[in-house]
């Protein structure tokens, strides 16, 4: 079973082609199930006077639903297309993220932490935020985080779940209680993760999340499904083969698939 479920395309701003040049290439590369999950439109911030190419304005979002509603429809016979939106938890809009998680009739939604307030901690433009911040303390502050966006209800699975580690800061404390924690609340809040395939071309070099956090997933039985979180076509698909083979060695057998908000499991 070849899927993708975490990719973006030309409307968030910071991504490359067209929705119909991933499910092309989708089709090239042999994928059954293809995600289309572009990033939900700034809330707490004014785009701008913020940074910008940061994700699609609002204005768009209709138009991205209708979009992948059409390619669904046009590719059917040759991939099974799943409509989604990585929609990121920030703290204290939660109301006006579940309006849009709840205004359109999505297959999935990803539940990421990107933001600590009005610091994108992935975004390369803003490594600067971590001068002069203890390393721990930042940590504790995206784990709680993550740990509420599971306990929203609004979300089918978390997205790189310790994407934090992405530009290589990481604190001289153990960070595991802190790790643990937050799959302890993916766990209760009933959820899946992913295994995010795309750290494998960031400074830190490792897939979100590590090996450990999965193996630790795998113990307490949280499902989990893989993306690339290609940016650009060529891109979909990229170290999902070595995602699979990390998936294998721990143990899964299943990858989790996400249709009309349900979760399937399937053999891979």
């Amino acid at each position: 079973m070849l899927i993708d479920y975490h990719t973006h395309h030309a409307r968030c701003g910071h991504a490359q082609g067209s929705l119909e040049e991933y499910v092309k290439r989708g089709i090239e590369i042999g994928l059954q199930e293809l995600g289309l999950s572009d990033h939900m439109p700034l809330l707490h911030v004014n785009p701008a006077e913020y940074l910008p190419e940061m994700a699609m304005p609002m204005e768009e979002l209709p138009s991205y639903f209708e979009e992948c509603l059409a390619l669904k429809e046009k590719y059917k016979d040759r991939i099974d297309i799943r409509i989604g939106l990585e929609g990121d938890y920030i703290e204290g809009h939660e109301e006006k993220i579940r309006r849009i998680v709840e205004g359109y009739p999505w297959d999935y939604v990803i539940g990421s932490v990107h933001f600590l307030g009005e610091w994108d901690i992935t975004d390369f433009r803003q490594t600067a935020g971590w001068e002069n911040k203890d390393i721990h303390s930042v940590y504790e502050q995206y784990y709680d985080a993550v740990k509420k966006a599971a306990a929203t209800g609004m979300y089918d699975y978390i997205g790189h779940i310790d994407v934090i580690k992405r530009f290589g800061y990481k604190p001289e404390q153990d960070v595991t209680p802190l790790e643990n924690d937050a799959l302890d609340a993916v766990k209760k809040a009933g959820l899946a993760i992913e295994l995010n395939a795309s750290g494998l071309r960031t400074p830190v070099a490792e897939m979100f999340p590590s090996r450990r956090m999965l193996e630790y997933a795998y113990h307490i039985g949280i499902p989990v499904t893989v993306g690339s979180d290609a940016h650009q076509p060529e891109r979909l698909g990229q170290y999902l083969e070595e995602a699979r083979t990390l998936l294998k060695e721990i143990g899964y057998t299943q990858l989790a698939t996400f249709r009309q908000r349900r979760r399937f499991c399937v053999d891979f």
